[in-house]
């Protein structure tokens, strides 16, 4: 079965919605960290303090679930560009290449929404008590 430029140009529209769920999670995290350092420099309460070090953990990730869609991106639109120009072998190899990036974007997503969890954890902990 031959692939056409059709195939991997599927893959656009959920990475561009991957890449956009991503940069709102960074956003608000960015929020969330520059509300809880306010208030951590007055209290200096020890749960806002694990929960800064949790940010900081989902931070990095979203930076690399982001980096890894980027190239997941980059590897389908060369893709395109080889299948256009019939460099098949090559498009095919990009292609899946650009189906492995997604795949680790999307497990490190998975691993974020873990940590995320911890951070929930923290706070009805904090509220327990």
């Amino acid at each position: 079965m031959e692939m056409t430029v059709t195939t991997p140009a599927l893959l656009f529209p959920a990475i561009s919605l991957f890449m956009l769920a991503f940069t709102n999670r960074f956003l608000s995290l960015a929020a969330r960290i520059r509300t809880l350092h306010d208030i951590y420099r007055e209290s200096r309460d020890k749960a806002i303090r694990a929960q800064i070090e949790n940010l900081r953990k989902r931070v990095h990730m979203i930076r690399h679930m982001q980096g890894y869609g980027v190239m997941s991106m980059l590897a389908c639109i060369f893709s395109m560009v080889c299948i256009f120009q019939e460099f098949m072998l090559a498009g095919q190899i990009l292609f899946g290449l650009s189906l492995l990036f997604l795949t680790v974007s999307m497990l490190y997503s998975f691993l974020e929404i873990r940590i995320s969890i911890n951070a929930l954890d923290i706070l009805l902990q904090d509220m327990e008590n």
